[in-house]
């Protein structure tokens, strides 16, 4: 049983009788519970996520997921923009979601069900004092173990923790101690993702465990021509591989490289895992290595171009994975036209080997190669209503112009929204005494108020 937010301020809890709360609320809503849905729900979601964050996620039922991010977060800006891009995301798909970062399985559930933040890092080593003041449910223990600790008077984490471990095994078995130890990870906790349906996916395992680098390197190089293989008797080449490397301490490690386009290149494919080699943990061995080609996508066969007829197209796709590798996909990018006056709106980003558009960019006066996130208001003198600045001040520094050239108008886009009716900019482009060149402009069109405020801002900078 579970209820809704609205239901939850009304004081309504899983496990309240539905003929007392039907009394208590006669317009109360009731739906028949579907288990098996929500699990397969659940599981087209980790899917999501495996797909977007992490290789190694795992379903963390009724209500949750659970993710290992090692070695992922700095691909999305670090642990909290994650965090927040995860909680946004799933906002934008109707879920009411809280995330939370932590040392171990345990602590993150912990935290994420029972503290009141829908967002939270718990700094490495901070994992006993976040979880001392929660109640003892989050530890994940039996309804049974819960009500014996509340004969005891026990209901928070931290007094539960300083107890001595033997009295309360010999009375509630070895639960407490388990859960205790895997939440403040003194005991590891295999997590077991979620597989995509009918992946490519070679392993292998050993006889006595791995753990330099070197050893790890000469079965990757192993593994990626296997794949290959299978790849190309399916007409496919990757775009996503994930390497999961199974310790003897039931612990998963996993690296994850991309590509910008369908790739079966062994060496290129080799060299970007290894690349990451250094960000395995192998602990006390790896027992066993699983590649898998986790996003696949169907690869034409084309024919090589002779040198004797034309130029053959320089391949910057190697390149464009290694970069991505190591910085993430987001930090790559090219610029693509969009049908807009404003020139914040006349772009956006594209990925990097995106397909080129049919559309080219306007034609209008020069443009600056620096666009300022959003323009920034400056102090400025200029006669009315069309003659460039004589001098503006802008981060305190004052400049003399020396020379401009303007106005350009630019007017708002109605039709987008109903503010921007008689909104106009003019734009000037000035240079001053020291030779750098600005992009100014002045809101309104220096006759009639409802056109702006006719304050000046600086919104770009030439190169």
């Amino acid at each position: 049983m579970s209820v809704d937010l609205a239901a939850r301020k009304l004081g309504l809890r899983p496990g309240t009788p539905v003929a007392k709360a039907q009394a208590l609320y006669p317009d109360l809503v009731l739906m028949d519970a579907d288990p098996e849905g929500d699990r397969l729900g659940l599981e087209k979601l980790a899917l999501w996520f495996q797909h977007r964050i992490a290789p190694i996620v795992a379903v963390d039922a009724p209500d949750g997921l659970v993710l290992d991010t090692t070695g992922a977060d700095h691909l999305h800006g670090g642990e909290l923009p994650m965090l927040k891009d995860m909680v946004h995301r799933m906002a934008g798909a109707g879920f009411r979601a809280k995330a939370v970062v932590a040392d171990t399985w345990g602590a993150a559930h912990a935290i994420a069900r029972y503290s009141r933040a829908p967002i939270a890092v718990v700094p490495s080593g901070g994992t006993a004092s976040a979880l001392a003041d929660l109640p003892v449910e989050a530890l994940r223990l039996p309804d049974t173990i819960i009500d014996g600790l509340a004969t005891l008077g026990v209901s928070r984490i931290g007094p539960l923790a300083a107890m001595p471990r033997a009295p309360l095994a010999l009375r509630f078995g070895p639960d407490i101690a388990r859960r205790l130890d895997q939440a403040f990870g003194r005991m590891g906790e295999a997590i077991v993702p979620v597989r995509p349906v009918d992946p490519m996916e070679v392993s292998r395992n050993f006889a006595e465990p791995i753990g330099t680098a070197e050893t790890i390197a000469k079965y990757i190089g192993r593994l990626v021509p296997l794949l290959c293989q299978g790849l190309d008797e399916r007409g496919q080449g990757v775009r996503r591989l994930d390497l999961l490397l199974h310790r003897v301490d039931s612990r998963t490690e996993a690296i994850r490289v991309a590509t910008a386009m369908p790739v079966r290149d062994i060496k290129r494919l080799t060299r970007l895992l290894c690349e990451k080699i250094e960000n395995i943990d192998p602990g006390f061995g790896i027992e066993r290595m699983v590649l898998i080609a986790s996003l696949a996508e169907p690869m034409d066969r084309r024919q090589t171009v002779s040198s004797l007829i034309a130029e053959q197209e320089a391949d910057v796709s190697d390149l464009i994975d290694t970069l991505a590798n190591r910085v993430g996909t987001q930090a790559l990018y090219r610029f693509a036209p969009v049908e807009s006056d404003l020139p914040e709106r006349s772009f956006c980003r594209v990925p990097a080997l995106a397909p080129e558009e049919a559309k080219d960019w306007p034609e209008h006066w020069p443009r600056p190669t620096r666009l300022l996130a959003r323009p920034e208001p400056v102090q400025a003198m200029a006669e009315l209503p069309d003659q460039p600045p004589l001098f503006f001040i802008w981060r305190g520094v004052r400049r003399k112009v020396k020379c401009a050239d303007g106005p350009e108008r630019v007017f708002g886009e109605w039709w987008k929204n109903d503010a921007e009716l008689t909104i106009a900019r003019d734009y000037f482009r000035v240079e001053d005494t020291s030779g750098e060149r600005f992009w100014l402009y002045r809101a309104g069109d220096g006759e009639h108020g409802e056109t702006g405020s006719q304050g000046w801002f600086l919104h770009g900078i030439f190169g």
